[in-house]
């Protein structure tokens, strides 16, 4: 199985950045279309970004404000069995280290490497709204 890794560093701190990666409003605000669910252990979100791609992950482990991972229960095919998450280190009040993963892909395929690059852009649009509150309209995110 292969592994998508992103770290970085975000001048927020560990709450609210748990907020944006783990509430549906936040992640409306960087990622999806249109979630639903609640952060904690085995909730199911809806993650929807069109018609045809309207998915569903439930939660696999969770600590708030620590770490939170999702497992694909319903998406693309390459897309299954993955699980993606973030565990968060506190640098300070105001500045959050961000240990980022995409595990469990069965190969290194076109879809993986598009989802790599994807990722990188999305986690960096991330950065911008909780840094500098841009939201990224959705038809413009990668």
């Amino acid at each position: 199985m292969y592994t998508i890794y992103h770290d970085f560093v975000v001048n927020v701190s560990k709450e609210k950045f748990f907020e944006a990666v783990s509430r549906p409003k936040g992640l409306n605000n960087w990622w999806t279309l249109q979630c639903s669910g609640n952060p904690k252990l085995n909730e199911v979100y809806n993650l929807n970004f069109t018609d045809e791609f309207n998915w569903f992950a439930k939660i696999s482990k969770f600590e708030e404000n620590k770490y939170i991972e999702f497992s694909m229960a319903e998406a693309m095919e390459e897309w299954l069995p993955t699980k993606f998450g973030f565990k968060l280190n506190e640098i300070n009040s105001e500045k959050t280290e961000i240990e980022f993963y995409h595990s469990n892909w069965k190969a290194i395929t076109k879809e993986y490497k598009i989802a790599s690059f994807c990722w990188a852009m999305l986690l960096n649009q991330l950065k911008d709204y909780l840094e500098k509150g841009i939201i990224t309209p959705f038809s413009e995110r990668n």
